[in-house]
């Protein structure tokens, strides 16, 4: 692949402001100052890596709902899962993004199933001052990431009905605010386009609204 001799001393700020990976970011027209962010997906999407960044990246806080679910309930979500179901975990999943979304200057990322709830998409989706980034992912990708953390993910020992899950979800991801595919991106790059686009005074128009 040629390589730009020139780019090696490119101002950082214009190449981030020209970088394709920004170009792939899949954006809905979103015309209010962003106040919030935030990231939804698959597991294994980055969700908790790229979140950091992002915060530090705008001088924000992070908050992941999963520990906040864990320090309230007094134990991990694999013990929830078994003591409670799933239905409960949902159920203080919910209430936990929905304490947790108005505040400002925050990065938040989603466990992989709270956008199957409708309240909760409802809330994120239509908040003022708030971009909800899908961190798109390929099954396969999200489970090579995930290999190894089965007794941390119970959604992972439920092997048959993983696929379904992965194919019932994915529409409800692509309503989020914009979509980029992470697939091939190091967290930092991932990162890099989602400031910039909180940064962006207008999203640009998702060409599949025309």
């Amino acid at each position: 692949m040629n390589r730009d001799p020139g780019a090696d001393h490119r101002d950082p700020l214009q190449f981030t402001v020209s970088s394709p990976i920004l170009d792939r970011m899949k954006t809905k027209e979103k015309a209010e100052t962003t106040r919030r962010i935030v990231l939804t997906g698959f597991m294994g999407s980055g969700k908790t890596t790229v979140g950091p960044l992002v915060a530090q990246g705008l001088g924000w806080r992070f908050a992941d709902v999963d520990d906040v679910i864990v320090a309230e309930a007094g134990k991990t979500i694999p013990e929830i899962f078994r003591s409670e179901g799933e239905k409960e975990f949902r159920k203080r999943e919910r209430e936990a993004i929905l304490k947790l979304w108005g505040g400002e200057r925050l990065v938040l990322a989603l466990g992989g199933g709270a956008i199957e709830d409708a309240e909760t998409r409802a809330a994120l989706l239509n908040a003022p001052d708030t971009l909800v980034v899908h961190l798109e992912v390929k099954l396969e990708t999200a489970l090579a990431r995930c290999q190894g953390t089965e007794p941390l993910r119970p959604v992972l020992a439920d092997g048959a009905n993983l696929r379904a899950r992965y194919e019932r979800r994915l529409p409800l991801y692509r309503m989020a605010h914009a979509t980029l595919q992470v697939d091939a991106l190091r967290p930092d790059e991932v990162a890099e386009a989602i400031v910039r686009a909180a940064r962006s005074p207008k999203k640009a128009e998702n060409p599949a609204s025309r």
